[in-house]
């Protein structure tokens, strides 16, 4: 196996790692965000506010594996 096929490999499993577990995540959210509105809607607005802010975290730790991604591939 040459540099460039691990290489290929590294940022094939960097794009599949940083995408999973955040996509996971955020699925998690979404469901407990919505079983709270269901279970109180009158705190639907602070529920939404909360689930969209860590729903965005989530998010940013895909983009930093697409960064590291990026970084493997080109450096």
């Amino acid at each position: 196996m040459d540099l460039e096929s691990i290489k290929l490999l590294a940022t094939a499993a960097a794009i599949v790692g940083g995408t999973l577990f955040p996509a996971v995540s955020i699925g998690k959210i979404g469901a407990a965000g919505l079983e709270a509105i269901g279970r109180n809607p009158e705190a639907a607005t602070k529920v939404q506010t909360a689930m969209i802010l860590a729903i965005a975290f989530a998010e940013a730790i895909a983009i930093y594996a697409l960064v590291v991604a990026l970084v493997i591939k080109f450096v």
